[in-house]
């Protein structure tokens, strides 16, 4: 599903995912597109392909976000209706994730 979803969007200059997504025909697509794949390569790789380890760091500290995102219930279970409100209860939350 990731191919249909990323057609949906401007390309980026680089998509960084985990292993779950080391599949040659994406990784081909993604280079079609001129996306640097920031993808390990999977346990048992055919062949292994070079990995940015810098910028595959940074993805561990979205995911930390995320995990702490999920803490705060009113997050995690969306009671508000309205996306607006959703989306402002999340940047509050984020905010002060980040600021302690």
């Amino acid at each position: 599903m990731a191919i249909p979803l990323l057609d949906g969007i401007a390309p980026p200059k680089r998509l960084i995912a985990d292993k779950a997504y080391d599949a040659d025909r994406f990784r081909n697509w993604l280079k079609a597109r001129s996306i640097k794949a920031v993808i390990p390569s999977s346990a048992t790789p055919n062949r292994p392909y070079p990995l940015d380890r810098i910028a595959y760091r940074r993805r561990n500290v979205i995911e930390r976000m995320f995990g702490k995102l999920k803490n705060w219930r009113r997050i995690a279970t969306r009671y508000d209706r309205l996306a607006r409100n959703y989306l402002a209860a999340l940047a509050l939350v984020s905010t002060v994730i980040a600021w302690i």
